[in-house]
């Protein structure tokens, strides 16, 4: 056992930036049935800071700044979803959010969404094969997923857990940073 030095209870909030307010409530609250708990205006004109109850004590959070970049896909988040296009983001971006439910809801909760215009990957059964992927839903299947993006092109997933992880599962050590190759001696 890892001594903690920090007794954490999970996430609080992640604070993600959309264009409109409005777009971001009626897709959240309207589309996803999440509860918005609670509102604030920033003061100076800033912008709006706006909270959604995700379930299991988590709030997903975003920011609107009048005067906000315009999003980078393909550095700041992926460029599409992972059927449509690479699922690579650059360091420190927000790669994905996924949201906990039950392996049993996935293809209720896929139709749910398609019915109300919102376009899906199929259900992905992932599992320890070469790539990642299983055709069913198999005992060897740790997680099932569907991603979906929001109003902004932000990257969402429900992803239900289907087996219990032991010390079986942690065996691939982490890589360190990949470094360019040193340059040759200048020639010039």
């Amino acid at each position: 056992m890892v001594d903690q030095p920090f007794e954490l209870g999970g996430i609080n909030h992640l604070a993600l930036v959309c264009r409109d307010m409005a777009r971001t409530v009626d897709f959240y609250q309207g589309i996803l049935g999440m509860p918005l708990v609670k509102t604030i205006e920033l003061p100076a004109g800033l912008g709006q800071h706006f909270f959604f109850d995700c379930g299991g004590g988590d709030h997903l959070a975003f920011f609107w700044f009048p005067d906000a970049p315009e999003p980078a896909p393909g550095i700041s988040a992926p460029a599409a979803r992972p059927d449509q296009g690479s699922l690579t983001s650059a360091i420190g971006s927000m790669n994905h959010v996924a949201f906990n439910v039950a392996p049993e809801q996935m293809e209720a909760y896929r139709d749910k969404l398609q019915a109300a215009g919102v376009s899906t990957t199929e259900i992905a059964n992932h599992d320890d094969s070469e790539w990642g992927l299983a055709a069913e839903w198999t005992d060897d299947v740790f997680v099932r997923s569907v991603y979906f993006q929001d109003p902004d092109g932000i990257l969402l997933e429900f992803a239900a857990w289907t087996k219990t992880f032991g010390p079986a599962d942690v065996q691939i050590a982490p890589k360190g940073a990949v470094r360019p190759a040193a340059a040759g001696p200048n020639m010039s």
